[in-house]
């Protein structure tokens, strides 16, 4: 879920001298779904990060936009293990006018999640206060002392086991749709901190799953948080109207398909 920066403060970053050239982050324009002189939108791979981490463990999508550009700016976060458009601003200018988009709740934020069960309504809100749990780090919690949170839903398809739904956030709240999916009864499949955390295994879809002479063991068909950041809309400083689209992810795709085969 996204975790945005909206101070429209952040200074101008410098060149990282750690390397992101490796794996997924080679090819930009693979990942890239529009870019102009002043914002790059990118469809980003799950398992990236957004942006480095404290321990500076491993090369970030910053890091490789830093590397081409000389300079970048953060405008908003994904989850390391959430794939789908994030944007960047190429400038200070630019930055701090889609900080106060994403402030002033003018930037409209939808995602693509697998759910487990069916939630009992196709749409609703979920308003629902979080902040930080008082003992686990890193660990959202809804609380009625937490900073005010809403997330609205609609259910794509009801898949069986799981369902596909759609989110729109209208807060920006650290791990928010994770959070509310919990607190409404559906996490998100995958989730190790608010769900159960287990792969997902074609053998538990499949009735008459037999594994490959070729294979020694099952490989998960999805081992990650099933969550996408699918849609942004927005006008920027120009006037200009924008609706990017980042399709689902191979991972996604290819478990719905199994999970439509065999309800």
């Amino acid at each position: 879920m996204t975790n945005e920066n909206i101070s429209g403060k952040e200074k101008q970053s410098t060149v990282s001298t750690k390397p992101a050239s490796a794996g997924l982050l080679k090819d930009l324009s693979a990942i890239t779904l529009f870019e102009n002189d002043h914002f790059i939108a990118l469809n980003k791979p799950a398992g990236v990060l957004s942006i480095p981490d404290r321990m500076q463990s491993e090369a970030s999508l910053k890091d490789r936009l830093i590397e081409k550009y000389g300079s970048i700016f953060t405008i908003h976060r994904l989850d390391r293990e959430t794939s789908g458009i994030i944007l960047f601003a190429k400038d200070a200018e630019t930055h701090k006018y889609f900080s106060k988009l994403f402030e002033e709740k003018a930037m409209e934020k939808f995602y693509l999640g697998l759910v487990h069960g069916l939630p009992a309504g196709k749409t609703g809100k979920i308003e629902a206060s979080i902040m930080e749990h008082p003992v686990f780090k890193g660990q959202m919690v809804v609380n009625k002392n937490g900073k005010p949170s809403l997330t609205e839903y609609e259910v794509q398809e009801n898949l069986g086991k799981y369902s596909l739904v759609k989110f729109q956030l209208h807060t920006g709240r650290t791990h928010q749709i994770r959070v509310h999916s919990k607190n409404m009864g559906h996490p998100i499949v995958c989730d190790p901190l608010y769900g159960d955390g287990k792969p997902v295994m074609l053998s538990d879809i499949k009735k008459k799953f037999k594994l490959s002479k070729h294979d020694q063991e099952e490989r998960p068909m999805l081992n990650r948080v099933a969550l996408h950041s699918y849609e942004l809309k927005f006008t920027d400083e120009q006037g200009k109207a924008f609706d990017l689209v980042a399709e689902l992810p191979k991972d996604m795709r290819a478990l719905i398909q199994q999970l439509k085969k065999n309800r």
